[in-house]
């Protein structure tokens, strides 16, 4: 990895709280609103973590996923997941060429950016063959492993689960995201905009602003940023707070959770709570940091039992009264 002509980290860490809100300015020549979402994504992507977008159709999550890798200046790939999608649609296949020899054709997952649009339309068996990719940053294929390129996100869009054809993501390849985003209905303000927008014969675009070395770097900066040791305790104890069985687990967890988070959310706790402190010009993370970035990231790694949902407990209500 070539180094940056920065001085000192402090100087990088500026560097990137003003490429970030470059980048949002840039972002938002096309994506409306949406503040909260694009912010989580970032620190996920600087963070060097994967993201589930979850929300009903036409709510312009895959454009938002678009103008970012644009913006960003990456390599973008889209995988559009149906029912009869297989595992060498994504991955890659070897095929038999003009010298009778097999030779391996890569995927679309061979990718900076990967789109894995509506991703719980395809069943458990496809959706297994992002495993290692989002793991080991690598596939493997006829005994053979394939290193994916630097940096490699999986933006991952999901249809709400009550909806009609969708397969629940299996909890092994939910905990490989560092953030669930819930993407909302815009503000009526909002909805006004891009309908003007939307309707007219000009269309916005964005311009890359940053390049993989850069983003590698800040991945790397992210990662060296200090935190002290009552930060990382707090981030593991509030992890432990959603285990039933833990001596931390207060009244609410033990009644209504059936599964708790396990150690990779601590890891993403203090990640991303690093990331957000960067991006709010503070140089090491405190509770509040971690408290900012506590909900996408335990959201989708609690699993309530039956008397939570029949007496209509969300798991948000959960994070909230644990936090």
């Amino acid at each position: 990895m070539e180094t940056l002509p920065f001085k000192n980290d402090v100087e990088a860490a500026d560097a990137l709280a003003k490429k970030i809100k470059d980048l949002k300015a840039e972002i938002g020549q096309v994506i409306i609103g949406q503040d909260d979402v694009i912010n989580d994504l970032l620190i996920a992507i600087f963070s060097g973590g994967h993201a589930l977008l979850v929300g009903v159709p036409g709510l312009a999550k895959t454009l938002l996923v678009n103008t970012i890798s644009n913006a960003l200046g990456l390599e973008f790939s889209r995988i559009q997941f149906t029912p009869d999608l297989m595992p060498s649609d994504i991955i890659g296949s070897e095929i038999l060429g003009q010298d009778r020899k097999f030779e391996f054709v890569k995927g679309p997952l061979f990718a900076n950016i990967v789109l894995a649009d509506e991703i719980n339309r395809t069943p458990p068996k496809t959706q297994a063959a992002l495993l290692e990719a989002m793991q080991e940053k690598s596939v493997t294929a006829a005994g053979h492993t394939y290193q994916l390129g630097k940096p490699f996100f999986v933006l991952a869009t999901q249809n709400p689960i009550e909806q009609e054809g969708t397969y629940p993501l299996p909890e092994a390849q939910l905990d490989r995201f560092m953030f669930n985003i819930w993407v909302d209905y815009p503000s009526f303000q909002e909805e006004v905009e891009v309908v003007k927008r939307t309707t007219s014969d000009v269309t916005a675009s964005v311009s890359p602003l940053m390049n993989a070395e850069e983003i590698s770097y800040f991945q790397h900066l992210v990662r060296r940023v200090p935190v002290t040791d009552n930060v990382v305790e707090y981030a593991v104890k509030l992890v432990n707070s959603t285990r039933y069985n833990s001596e931390y687990a207060p009244q609410i967890v033990k009644d209504f959770v059936s599964w708790g988070a396990g150690p990779r959310a601590s890891q993403y706790l203090i990640l991303g709570a690093k990331c957000h402190a960067l991006l709010n010009g503070k140089y090491s993370p405190d509770i509040e940091n971690v408290k900012a970035v506590a909900e996408p990231i335990l959201r989708h790694r609690l699993v309530r039992n039956y008397r939570a949902e029949a007496e209509g407990y969300s798991v948000e209500r959960i994070i909230q009264e644990i936090l």
